[in-house]
């Protein structure tokens, strides 16, 4: 009896709850050799369509295996891949941590669609992860959901109201997970900048932080997932500038540069509060690397209003950007807004993806010269550094493992580590 073979699309969430899923099925014994489950994403209708894309691929290469479908896609529609003929069963959000919803057939007295009300949920129990297969660093759920509202977003129909894993027993996975070997954790989550108002005492996310650092001593590396800037209050930006084992890469949730578009957004902050903090980010830190997240084509985004978003690009010196074409999602807001024409949001997803590619080049060129550590990825021939820079080796280093290079040059989109003698 092996595992099943998982399929997580999206986000890094996804990731950890993958392998949280894979565990837990192991240690209920379920069955997995002729079953694949998909992990969806519905952040965007291009997500989704590539969630059912994979799961018809996944059925044509294993017509024998049945397929069952959970995360945020699954829960907001679950009736549609329900429909699915590839598909076995439909598993909810939080109903993918029950094991028993993954039995099939005589095994199991349950309906197809095995989806809770998850606005109902009001704890995120924390599910103990004890490696990662195929990964050279480990996610730690933090936090789930999101009490948000931005009028884009499917996600809190998808994860529910915002909860947070208590803080001792983030220690313990992160602690777990370092005696196991590993170099770099991830704390993942919906809204990470969020966390802590449902627990006792109300700890927030630099209380965390600084709890995990001071406890697991032996973690080289510790890096976040997106943040909220403007959720980034004294403590937190002290250790993002300040607390060496805390990586120099800041991935902000900005969605646009433009205050009209922001506002429509129902995003909580201007953009000149955005650049304000990467200014004081690099003042404090110059070597930290700045990321984002810019919807293009966002409903009643004009000429001047996208012009806005393309120069913070430059204003916020972001290097790691992720782009998203707009596209309305039924039930929210934006959906009911006035819309763009498609190929104009198109156009200008693509003008915005090459001024990233040519911030993020020139980027590249000023770290020639410069020495990184760099934790090795599978292959053990590439890896990524500390501001997590794409980095190629001139040799070969174990999955995992921190190696420290010169970095000689550049070649496409990464750069070229040479390894010590």
């Amino acid at each position: 009896m092996s595992a099943p073979e998982m399929i997580s699309m999206g986000c890094r969430l996804n990731i950890a709850e993958s392998e949280n899923l894979r565990q837990n099925l192991a240690a209920n014994n379920i069955d997995g050799d002729n079953l694949i489950i998909v992990n969806s994403c519905a952040v965007t209708n291009e997500a989704v369509r590539q969630t059912r894309q994979a799961i018809r691929r996944a059925k044509k290469a294993n017509p024998e295996k049945d397929i069952i479908v959970t995360g945020c896609a699954a829960q907001v529609d679950p009736a549609m891949f329900a429909a699915m003929p590839e598909t076995s069963a439909v598993v909810g959000n939080v109903d993918k941590y029950d094991a028993a919803n993954f039995k099939l057939g005589l095994h199991s007295n349950r309906p197809d669609i095995r989806v809770s009300d998850i606005m109902r949920i009001t704890e995120t129990a924390p599910h103990m992860v004890s490696s990662f297969a195929d990964r050279s660093r480990a996610f730690v759920e933090i936090q789930n959901g999101c009490d948000h509202r931005c009028t884009f977003c499917i996600i809190p129909f998808g994860r529910g109201n915002s909860r947070s894993v208590p803080a001792g027993l983030v220690v313990d996975q992160v602690r777990a997970l370092v005696d196991k070997g590993f170099q770099e954790v991830v704390l993942t989550g919906v809204d990470v900048t969020s966390y802590g108002p449902d627990l006792p005492g109300q700890p927030t996310l630099g209380l965390l932080i600084e709890r995990i650092l001071k406890h697991v001593p032996d973690l080289p590396r510790l890096r976040l997932s997106s943040l909220d800037g403007i959720e980034i209050d004294d403590r937190l930006f002290d250790l993002l500038t300040g607390a060496a084992r805390l990586m120099p890469h800041v991935h902000l949730s900005l969605q646009s540069g433009d205050n009209m578009i922001l506002k429509r957004m129902k995003r909580r902050h201007s953009r000149e509060q955005a650049i304000a903090l990467v200014e004081r980010l690099k003042a404090k830190r110059p070597d930290i690397a700045i990321g984002a997240d810019i919807i293009a084509g966002f409903p009643t985004e004009n000429d001047a209003m996208f012009a806005n978003s393309l120069a913070i690009i430059d204003q916020c010196d972001i290097v790691h950007g992720h782009i998203f074409p707009y596209s309305p999602k039924q039930g929210t807001p934006a959906a009911k807004m006035p819309q763009l024409d498609g190929n104009v949001i198109k156009e200008r997803a693509k003008i915005l993806r090459k001024t990233v590619a040519r911030r993020a080049q020139q980027w590249r060129q000023t770290l020639v010269g410069s020495r990184q550590n760099i934790l090795a990825e599978m292959s053990g021939s590439a890896g990524y550094a500390e501001n997590f820079a794409s980095v190629r080796l001139d040799g070969s280093a174990s999955r995992g493992q921190i190696v420290a290079v010169e970095i000689t040059g550049v070649q496409d989109k990464q750069l070229i580590g040479r390894m010590a003698a």
